[in-house]
């Protein structure tokens, strides 16, 4: 079935209204009808099974016919900042990690940051990545659709900091010594509900300065693994990391 995302929090009502672009999605791409069956999942995350009962030029009206059971979230919050990339590549690591269960994502422009982007573009992309992220958080079948925040300086994410339970920063130079330990022991430390920032760097890593700035304010140099990953690979590599951590063992 199909998947939508509510602007507002679950309430019981004889009927709900899908309008605007949910609306075109659903009538003029999917060309449903009265009886047909969708999951309408709400800003609160409760999801629930309803169908159609009726189809006007302007909306669709739903009823309610179950809730949706299972709990398909992290255990985790888990927030993903990277430095800006080069090209598209943070269209592919933003739908893949929503798939993949970030709770919030984060972009920042790192020193070996290529791309510039301004006030009006940042809004530009904010919008697009929104997007993208909701499209892969229905296509995943997600209660939640994760947040994506674009900063115009690297201050506002160390800033950040205190908010979370743990921040641990993808470094390729403790890869390259062989520190293999931090990211396996900081999971086994965080509890259920706990908050996680990951911080990867852009092409070309991190300077010494920004990394001298993450460990001043608290943040945890860690490798993963022997190989050094790309950009856009090592996020979605973390993340399946903690997913078998606290979904499989």
């Amino acid at each position: 079935m199909q998947r939508y995302f509510m602007t507002e929090p679950y309430e019981v009502r004889e009927h709900y209204e899908i309008t605007g672009e949910n609306y075109h999605h659903m009538i003029r791409v999917m060309r449903m009808e009265p009886t047909q069956q969708v999951y309408l999942v709400f800003s609160d995350r409760i999801a629930l099974i309803a169908e159609i009962t009726e189809v006007t030029e302007e909306a669709v009206r739903l009823k309610e016919i179950s809730k949706e059971q299972g709990e398909k979230e992290l255990p985790v919050n888990v927030t993903i900042a990277c430095g800006f990339p080069k090209g598209d590549k943070l269209d592919l690591v933003i739908q893949k990690t929503t798939e993949l269960g970030v709770h919030k994502f984060v972009a920042f422009p790192a020193k070996n940051s290529v791309v510039k982007w301004d006030h009006k573009k940042l809004v530009k992309k904010a919008e697009r990545f929104k997007k993208i992220a909701t499209e892969a958080a229905e296509q995943s079948h997600r209660q939640f659709a994760p947040d994506i925040v674009l900063l115009e300086n690297k201050l506002e994410l160390i800033d950040s900091f205190s908010a979370y339970d743990k921040i641990l920063i993808a470094y390729e130079e403790s890869a390259k010594t062989g520190e293999k330990s931090r990211f396996a022991q900081a999971l086994a430390e965080t509890k259920i509900g706990d908050s996680i920032l990951l911080v990867f760097g852009p092409e070309g890593g991190f300077a010494p300065e920004e990394i001298e700035a993450f460990e001043k304010n608290g943040g945890i140099l860690c490798g993963l693994g022997p190989r050094i990953l790309r950009a856009e690979t090592a996020p979605l590599y973390a993340l399946s990391v903690i997913s078998y951590q606290f979904e499989l063992v």
